[in-house]
């Protein structure tokens, strides 16, 4: 295995776009509309130029691609943590093995059954599950967790429909078997590209191998997973050379299997129990910077998912609604048995501190009062829509014929069965307001999806 995140070049080009021009990094950021991405060159150029000129015009081509290719969608999902028991000694970690103050536990069958009925009976319809990397846990063991969320069912429409997880990197024989059970997404995050950072946040532990991990998306897509997530942990290192690295490792992705990675995750470091350097990020990033890195990475990847997690504020969450973010975490708890609990913080359990705390019904109320819509559809995974197949229909500008008309039939499917009367009264209101923005044709045929929903009680109904 050969490092294909080429370190000198990334730092060569950055240093090479503080000779580009004011205008030309305009141009390049008017170029990226046409929705076809950007090359190395042109990132770096936006990367290095911070000019309130540069900044704002960044900030309208990523809205406009925003809407362009993904309307006013937002999807959601929660995360679930099944063990915070981990082998790895990461020093930015509240798992890390050698943190003694941490309470460990990993989740029963029967637990982790519980834990998913409160999530359903909350209105989720997709899960990540998350684990923490420790040698007693393996494939058959993850596959059985799986095969848990998808048999339990709670009252009124209760089901997770679609199972992702984050987990560690694994054999192609494991990933075979993973994939098998039926997951969605399979996400790993390299943390960190720069490789002499890893080797410094990685003490011990399987995580400790850059390259090993470097190569998981590979086995998973040799394996036929063909939806994979990568992500890094924004803080380690500095922000500009990440996201050169995420560009060249979706890069590396697309020539080596046709396409590239189906979602970007971009965490913050957050304080962590047992963590020094949670608490004192080497490399801070601020708010402002924050927000030019989610456009940036919107215009790079226009047809790659953006993943905000509630490590954020909501204010934040909502400044990064329209520069380019299609999915986020609602309601969300960093630790095992934390939908159990309902406590959002719980510095002895849980991975990290989280910025969010707001209820699912809150979150959904607050999305439609800023004119975006819910969605928990799952339609394209269930229908093969997957990988290459996926992104030729997104660029093909078919994806809008699915998803705001699925988007709207999950959202009325929460609005029945689950909204309390505020949210309710507000997504239904929403709702026709999104109708009649509709063709009347797809309108048509979507109030007729929903009269089957109030008049015969049915479910699931998707295009």
């Amino acid at each position: 295995m050969e490092n294909f995140i080429p370190e000198d070049i990334i730092a060569q080009k950055l240093e090479s776009a503080k000779n580009v021009s004011e205008q030309e990094v305009l141009k390049i950021i008017n170029r990226a509309s046409d929705c076809k991405g950007l090359n190395p060159d042109e990132v770096a150029a936006i990367l290095v130029s911070d000019q309130p000129a540069v900044v704002k015009r960044l900030f309208d081509v990523a809205e406009q691609i925003k809407k362009k290719i993904y309307g006013n969608r937002i999807v959601l999902f929660a995360p679930l943590y099944v063990t915070n028991e981990c082998g790895n000694n990461c020093a930015y970690c509240g798992f890390r093995s050698i943190n003694t103050d941490l309470k460990r536990k990993t989740l029963s069958e029967d637990e982790l059954a519980e834990e998913i009925r409160i999530l359903e009976d909350m209105g989720h319809k997709r899960v990540l599950l998350v684990y923490g990397e420790h040698p007693k846990f393996g494939a058959d063991w993850i596959v059985d967790t799986i095969n848990t969320v998808y048999r339990t069912k709670s009252s009124k429409s209760g089901e997770i429909r679609r199972v992702n997880i984050n987990s560690a990197p694994m054999s192609v024989e494991d990933f075979k078997k993973i994939k098998l059970a039926g997951i969605g997404t399979y996400q790993c995050f390299q943390e960190t590209y720069h490789k002499a950072t890893y080797e410094k946040m990685h003490l011990s532990g399987r995580k400790k191998d850059y390259l090993y991990r470097l190569y998981a998306l590979d086995r998973a897509q040799e394996a036929g997973i063909d939806d994979v997530a990568i992500g890094v942990l924004f803080g380690l290192y500095d922000w500009k050379f990440e996201v050169m690295a995420i560009l060249y490792h979706a890069l590396h992705l697309e020539e080596k299997y046709g396409v590239g990675p189906h979602t970007i995750s971009f965490p913050r470091l957050e304080p962590a129990l047992g963590s020094d350097i949670s608490f004192h990020p080497p490399y801070k990033v601020s708010d402002h910077d924050f927000k030019r890195l989610v456009a940036i990475l919107r215009l790079m990847v226009p047809y790659t998912g953006l993943i905000l997690t509630t490590r954020e504020t909501p204010e934040i969450r909502e400044d990064c609604f329209k520069l380019g973010t299609s999915q986020i975490s609602a309601g969300s708890r960093t630790y095992p048995g934390g939908y159990h609990d309902l406590k959002a913080d719980m510095p002895d359990k849980q991975q990290f501190t989280i910025g969010d705390e707001r209820p699912l019904y809150e979150v959904m109320k607050d999305l439609v009062e800023h004119d975006y819509l819910p969605s928990f559809c799952t339609a394209c995974y269930r229908l093969g829509r997957t990988g290459m197949t996926f992104m030729g229909i997104t660029k093909g500008g078919h994806i809008h014929e699915y998803c705001s008309r699925n988007a709207l039939l999950t959202f009325k499917e929460y609005l029945i069965d689950y909204a309390p009367e505020e949210t309710k009264k507000a997504g239904e209101e929403f709702i026709e307001r999104e109708l009649n923005r509709l063709p009347k044709d797809y309108a048509k045929s979507v109030r007729e999806k929903i009269a089957l929903m109030e008049n015969n009680n049915e479910r699931d109904i998707y295009y």
